[in-house]
């Protein structure tokens, strides 16, 4: 009865792990991409621009982050006027490079700025946003990056405990005929 037992789990497993493997190595497929790319966002300037250098470190020299916005954001839409109406996000900045990163809501756009003086030292979309986005869910919404991200994490380990049934199982099976065998003999 045992044996029996053994045997129908791991028919069981076997289809379990074949289906749920597929689903599970198609998520872990589109993240390992991803998660490559973000890896080398800091050396490909492609996937997202180097961060300039500010003239000054010192804080209380820079211009308010209010009047920094604005300059980020008029830079924005004079050199791409598609652009009027995307508006500021967020702001980081950077006191060890003395410049401002201006992050707009749409488009993943990123305008740096010397935050002594207000000059722009770059405009550039922020390619390592959507990678990111798409490595972790998401892009499609909150929700599914939690539900996503969830199942991913079960399943990887659903998958590893269910190789390991299917590794041990058979030799569990093997001992169980030896010793019926020996029992007959």
């Amino acid at each position: 009865m045992l044996l029996k037992g053994y045997i129908k789990s791991l028919r069981k497993f076997r289809y379990l792990h074949r289906y749920a493997g597929l689903f599970i190595a198609s998520l872990l497929f589109i993240s390992a991409i991803t998660g490559i790319l973000l890896a080398l966002k800091k050396d490909v300037d492609i996937i997202q621009a180097p961060t300039q250098k500010g003239q000054s470190k010192n804080m209380a020299e820079w211009k308010p982050l209010y009047e920094l916005s604005a300059l980020a954001e008029q830079a924005l839409h004079q050199k791409h006027p598609e652009q009027v109406g995307n508006k500021v996000d967020r702001l980081d900045a950077r006191p060890s490079k003395g410049v401002v990163k201006v992050l707009f809501d749409k488009g993943y756009w990123e305008v740096q700025i010397d935050a002594q003086s207000g000059v722009v030292k770059s405009i550039s979309r922020r390619h390592s946003d959507w990678i990111e986005a798409i490595h972790d869910g998401s892009i499609i919404s909150h929700i599914f990056k939690l539900i996503s991200m969830h199942i991913l994490g079960i399943g990887v380990l659903f998958i590893i405990l269910s190789g390991l049934w299917l590794w041990l199982g058979p030799k569990r099976i093997k001992a169980i005929k030896r010793k019926r065998r020996k029992k007959i003999d």
